[in-house]
């Protein structure tokens, strides 16, 4: 498949190649903020970065990619919108194809990937190369996702996985052999983050926070994948234990209203801070003494890298990739899913010992080193030029 290509055909002519990112929207969510992230840190002297998106009233991160240099384009209809994306967007997508000539198009969402892929061919000039990010196990698709991801998936030229359990479920008949599929851990991209006593009682004074309290935050969408309902429980077991013990959910979403009188009937109302979504996550971590994650389904999530490179200790579900970048009882506690008990013993454990907090901390803070945000854009830009060469 030849591709439409600006320079040479890996990137590395004058005139660099002309990439879109593709996505379904630009919210907070850890995908998102991936692509944000690899913007900064792009080779812009080798690949011209751009990207589309198609839910209109998710453009939170837009701007910001703006700044960093990177055209954005909506397709679902005018930039904040509410409502539905105008089904015109599929149109909106072969015209802004065929007229920017992309060398490469690397999707992040699977709707939008499959109509790249029966689109991409039909354009005039060739089609472009085609890269695709799975963020996600592929259990968590709904049927008519899954079928057109599944029966258009092998049209890529190339896969990138968020971690080796997002690998393992893309099923054996939809890969191709080679080199198809890459994994690669994202790291966070948080230089520049405050840390220290003084961004800890920053941060506790801008979320309302008491200054010696134990506070477990969270940080997440509120939808069912990732399961505050169980967190909340946990939470209210826990109090029974520790009074002082407060919980931060940071995060928007559908079940917003459904959790708050959640928290409200188990009687933790009080103790429980509902932030909402925000664009200082790494400014508010320090206000927490553990983060943690109740998901029941999870690709590799950013707020976890960021908690981790932040230096805290974590005490997450064993799903997903999670297992991959914390080992149960170095950088903190892994536990089932949907299990309250296990969560609050954790919590519990770790409030008592300051001592063991502080070991899992540091240990946290060195296994993040591993994960850097531009060591994985130059992954991604390998897997770039491996494909643009044939």
């Amino acid at each position: 498949m030849n591709g439409p290509l600006t320079g040479a055909a890996d990137g590395t002519a004058d005139a660099p190649t002309r990439v879109l990112w593709l996505a379904k929207g630009l919210g907070r969510g850890g995908a998102e903020q991936l692509l944000l992230n690899c913007a900064r840190h792009a080779d812009r002297s080798r690949y011209r970065i751009e990207v589309a998106y198609v839910l209109p009233w998710k453009d939170a991160l837009a701007p910001a990619l703006t700044e960093a240099g990177v055209a954005v384009h909506c397709l679902g209809g005018a930039p904040g919108t509410p409502g539905r994306a105008d089904p015109r967007w599929p149109l909106r997508l072969r015209a802004l194809l065929a007229a920017r000539r992309y060398g490469l198009v690397h999707t992040h969402m699977p709707v939008p990937a499959a109509a790249t892929r029966l689109l991409a061919p039909t354009l005039a000039g060739g089609a472009p190369r085609l890269v695709h990010t799975e963020h996600n196990v592929w259990e968590r698709y709904r049927t008519a996702t899954r079928w057109a991801n599944a029966l258009t998936y092998r049209r890529n030229d190339a896969v990138i996985a968020v971690s080796h359990a997002v690998a393992r479920s893309i099923p054996p008949g939809r890969r191709r052999p080679g080199e198809w599929v890459t994994v690669v851990h994202h790291g966070p991209d948080l230089a520049g983050a405050p840390e220290g006593p003084a961004a800890r009682a920053a941060a506790r004074a801008e979320l309302g926070l008491p200054e010696h309290a134990f506070v477990v935050g969270t940080v997440g969408n509120l939808t069912p994948k990732k399961d505050q309902a169980t967190l909340l429980a946990a939470h209210a077991a826990l109090l029974g234990r520790r009074p002082d013990a407060r919980l931060l959910l940071v995060g928007a979403g559908p079940l917003d209203a459904r959790l708050r009188a959640r928290a409200a009937e188990l009687g933790v109302a009080d103790s429980v801070v509902f932030a909402g979504s925000r664009a200082d996550v790494p400014a508010l971590l320090p206000a927490l003494d553990v983060f943690t994650l109740s998901s029941r389904q999870e690709g590799l999530p950013v707020a976890l890298m960021e908690a981790m490179t932040s230096g805290l200790p974590a005490v997450v579900t064993r799903v997903g990739g999670m297992p991959e970048v914390l080992d149960d009882g170095e950088q903190g506690f892994l536990v089932p899913p949907g299990d309250p008990a296990a969560l609050a013993g954790a919590f519990d454990r770790l409030a008592g010992d300051p001592d063991l907090r502080a070991r899992l901390a540091a240990a946290a803070r060195e296994r993040a080193e591993r994960f850097d945000v531009a060591g994985a854009q130059r992954a991604v830009e390998a897997v770039y030029a491996r494909v643009l060469r044939h």
